[in-house]
């Protein structure tokens, strides 16, 4: 049987405490695949944080969503 495909959209996140001329556009399955991507993948953590909150936003509906990220888990939680 074959694996279910899952949509994705097209996200536009970037760091809250940043600018955002800093921003990633990232194709993922959720709000929350897209904050912790860009986390993984852009991000440039500062040695003393232990936490970062994202803004994501659906470049589909406008619609923004903010995560807060535990750098050392990986898990997101909304702000």
């Amino acid at each position: 049987m074959a694996e279910p495909v899952l949509e994705t959209h097209r996200f536009c996140v970037y760091a809250r405490h940043l600018d955002r001329h800093r921003s990633r556009v990232l194709e993922e399955t959720s709000f929350e695949a897209a904050a912790v991507a860009y986390v993984e993948d852009f991000f440039e953590v500062e040695a003393d944080s232990a936490e970062v909150r994202v803004i994501v936003g659906n470049l589909e509906d406008g619609r923004e969503h903010c995560f807060t990220i535990d750098l050392e888990s990986g898990e997101a939680e909304p702000c």
